[in-house]
Order: structure tokens, then C-alpha cells, then sequence
């Protein structure tokens, strides 16, 4: 049975090596060319240590073996919408942009919460300083059906379809992450999954799919 469940939103797929080590391989011979390799090979299985076994699975069945996710879900007991947060998760911790600061838990939920207090404030300025420029929202297709873009980029853009409202979302852990969540009826309808990256938000994922939701653990904090 597979342990941790964490999400986080999609980043384009493939990885690639660091510029210095792709450089290091013009003009080297066999050999060299095989120890690099072998250190390369070493510190991608370190990294995939650090992961989750859904999250291995999810990562480099998609990424290394190119199976798609509908394929992949039934594996680690998720739908293909939750895989897709899996193998992304992984990837981002693979090419190194989970970077200690922002993997620090008290930092990730004082920033969620000044964005949840901007963000009900109407306070467009502090939302766009939050956000890095670059920043990409995205929902899922339940949440588009309830009358949300299915992606929006730019840190104005963004933060314009945050300001003034998610006035009704609280504080949560989700998987034992600082976001957001919508809850009706006692319920949670909509949850706001957050990436972090040197300081700013550079993705928000809006997940109201019920199989998703039902597979997190979710904990409403107090505001």
C-alpha cells in the first residue's frame, strides 16, 4: 500500500541536465564520459529517494517510460488528475526547484495566508508581489464547469482573478501543506494547492474533482 499522498501543480515535462554538466561532456573521452554518467545516475537516485513511492512511480513512469497517466493512475491508487500532481511534485524536486526556504512549512503558510488576506482584502498590489511574474493558475474540469478559466498566467492576470475574492476559503493543511480550501454544506468543494519557489507563488492549482478531494488529507486551520 502506498504511504504519503502530496499535489502540486503541473510543470512542462522533461528534465534536463545543468548547463555545466552538459558542457563538461564536449570533447571528454569514453571514459570521462562514463564516470560523469555514473555521478549523474548517482544523484538522480538520491534525489528519488527523497520521494514518495506514488510520487516515484507517477515520476518516472510518465517521465523516463513515457506511459500516460491514465495508465499510471490505476498504480498508485489515484485518478489521473491526482498522477499528474504526483509525477509534477516529483519532477520540480528533480530539477531542483523545491529549495529549502520554500519547503519550510511556517514560511509556506505565512505566505498562503497574507495571499488568503490580500486576496479578501481586494488588496491587488500586495496579491501581485506575492506572485511570481510568471505565476500560472489552473483548474480542473470541475472547477471550469463552476465558471473558472481553465488556466490563467501572469502575475496581474492572476492576481486580478484573486483580488476581492475567496472571501469563503479558509486556511488548510492539505497532505500536511499550508492552502486553501473551499468548503460547502461541511464539505470540501475546491481546494487551492500552492508552489513556491524562491519566495513567490509561481503556481496555483484549483482541484474540485471529488476522487481527488476525497484522497487528500485535508485540515481547516483558524484564519
Amino acid at each position: 500500500m502506498l504511504q504519503s499522498r502530496k499535489i502540486r501543480r503541473e510543470d512542462p515535462a522533461g528534465s534536463h541536465l545543468p548547463d555545466e554538466i552538459a558542457a563538461s561532456t564536449d570533447g571528454a573521452g569514453p571514459e570521462h564520459q562514463a564516470v560523469l554518467a555514473d555521478s549523474v545516475g548517482l544523484a538522480l537516485l538520491v534525489v528519488l529517494d527523497t520521494l514518495t513511492p506514488a510520487e516515484r512511480l507517477a515520476f518516472v513512469l510518465h517521465d523516463m517510460f513515457a506511459m500516460p497517466f491514465e495508465e499510471i493512475a490505476p498504480i498508485v491508487e489515484r485518478t489521473p488528475a491526482a498522477t499528474r500532481q504526483l509525477a509534477s511534485r516529483a519532477r520540480r524536486r528533480v530539477q531542483g526547484a523545491d529549495t529549502a526556504p520554500d519547503t519550510d512549512l511556517a514560511r509556506r503558510r505565512e505566505i498562503v495566508q497574507a495571499f488568503l488576506a490580500a486576496s479578501r482584502n481586494g488588496d491587488l498590489g500586495a496579491l501581485v508581489t506575492m506572485l511570481d511574474p510568471d505565476v500560472v493558475l489552473r483548474a480542473d474540469q470541475t472547477v471550469v464547469r463552476i465558471g473558472t478559466e481553465a488556466e490563467t498566467r501572469g502575475a496581474q492576470q492572476v492576481a486580478g482573478f484573486f483580488s476581492g475574492r475567496a472571501r469563503a476559503a479558509k486556511l488548510a493543511l492539505i497532505d500536511g501543506v499550508a492552502g486553501l480550501v473551499w468548503a460547502s454544506g461541511g464539505q470540501p468543494r475546491v481546494v487551492f494547492s500552492f508552489t513556491l519557489s524562491g519566495g513567490k507563488i509561481t503556481a496555483i492549482d484549483l482541484l474540485g474533482d471529488p476522487a481527488t478531494l476525497s484522497q487528500l488529507d485535508l485540515i481547516t486551520l483558524p484564519d
